[in-house]
């Protein structure tokens, strides 16, 4: 157990070095400015005098600002480090100031910009041959210089390379999650439309025909107390009928893992024909017309071509009466349907009729786009009715484009 806490320990004592680190770079170069002037200080410092003192503290210094301005602090600490060899004249032992063009040089490679790496390498294997050669062929000094300098070049330039790929990476990572945030809000915001023409297409319906019917119900009551007991009768059974469908759109809103009542299947094909009677049964006279034998228009069609009928009639309800005719066609060929609900515009609107908002028509041409097709309604040019015409193709068992729940 005690592997792990101290594991554990360590990556977090190394995860906040590195924060700091990523904070105060400018207290991580001082740190590495001390560490390389402590190093030789006792052999580069033994007898060079207040001189040589000041310039090796003033190289040392400068690497403060290496990642700020590395070029510029490379020629600074590659100048003071002439100057203290060939002005002052110490006598210098170990690896200075070797070690400190090294870390200039690896600056350069990992923070500045590559194209200055030409002249810098050139200028320090340069200096470095010339001075082997001019103290006798020193073969060891100037393998010594070219190695060190390379391993300083190659060293920032893959740190350099690493960091370019982590940081591409992080970016990468960064826009994917910004498009999956995208993705998910473009979902909610679809998903939302689609409950919206649901709950729009069930309350309109079913409160156009209850409303139709209580107003039948209410001019009966006197003279034909059956028949405004038959018509409460459809009121009640539209109303429940109206309460299920509703819960149905609402539990899509419910994140239940196990519902104890299975999901029950939304309207299709098969319940035109429940849909037409209820219709029918407010008093409306409708003509149902079916061409061709339905194909595999998959759930999600089929709702769509249930909602537009339904839509279209409700909006005949409204808007045309119920002393009005309607007729429904729907043609299946070719793996698509064609549907028409069209009005001859005989009666008048009655109590249920109100004025419109829009929402019918844009949902029902969004239901027929979702699944490749088209919608045109509008006024009819042989009578003063009403036509609306939509097409549809299906797309297999979830169809082209919503699904139902």
């Amino acid at each position: 157990m005690e592997g792990p806490v101290e594991g554990s320990a360590g990556a977090r004592w190394f995860g906040e070095v590195r924060a700091f680190a990523v904070r105060h770079p400018r207290w991580v170069d001082g740190a590495l400015a001390v560490a390389v002037g402590v190093v030789n200080a006792h052999q580069a410092l033994d007898g060079s005098g207040a001189a040589g003192v000041g310039c090796y503290a003033m190289v040392h210094l400068i690497l403060v600002w290496r990642r700020a301005a590395p070029v510029a602090v490379f020629w600074s600490v590659f100048g003071l480090s002439l100057l203290t060899l060939l002005i002052v004249g110490i006598r210098v032992e170990g690896l200075y100031p070797e070690a400190v063009i090294a870390v200039a040089v690896y600056t350069v490679a990992r923070h500045g910009p590559l194209r200055q790496l030409v002249p810098i390498i050139a200028v320090v294997e340069a200096l470095g041959l010339t001075a082997s050669l001019v103290a006798g062929p020193q073969w060891t000094a100037i393998g010594f210089v070219t190695f060190g300098l390379a391993a300083s070049v190659l060293l920032g330039l893959v740190v350099r390379t690493r960091r370019a790929y982590l940081a591409g990476l992080e970016d990468r990572a960064r826009r994917l999650e910004r498009d999956r945030d995208q993705r998910a809000e473009i979902a909610v915001a679809a998903e939302r439309a689609r409950i919206a023409r649901d709950m729009h297409d069930i309350v309109a319906h079913h409160l156009s025909v209850m409303v139709t019917l209580a107003d039948a119900a209410t001019l009966t009551a006197g003279t034909a107390p059956d028949d405004a007991v038959a018509a409460m009768r459809h009121v009640s059974g539209t109303g429940r009928q109206a309460l299920g469908e509703m819960r149905r759109v609402l539990g899509l809103l419910h994140a239940d893992p196990d519902p104890r009542p299975g999901p029950q299947p939304q309207p299709g094909l098969a319940d035109l024909d429940a849909l037409v009677a209820g219709v029918r049964a407010a008093g409306l006279r409708v003509e149902v017309t079916v061409e061709g034998v339905p194909g595999e228009l998959g759930a999600g069609a089929e709702l769509a071509v249930y909602r537009i009928v339904q839509e279209a009639l409700t909006n005949v309800l409204k808007h045309a009466g119920v002393a009005s005719r309607a007729g429904v066609r729907l043609r299946y060929a070719g793996g698509r349907v064609e549907l028409e609900v069209v009005d001859d515009g005989s009666g008048a609107p009655g109590p249920a009729g109100v004025p419109g908002d829009g929402r019918g028509m844009t949902g029902m041409a969004a239901r027929a786009a979702a699944y490749g097709g088209r919608f045109v309604a509008g006024p009819r040019a042989d009578s003063p009715g009403w036509s609306v015409r939509a097409t549809l193709h299906g797309g297999g068992e979830d169809g082209g484009g919503e699904a139902g729940p």
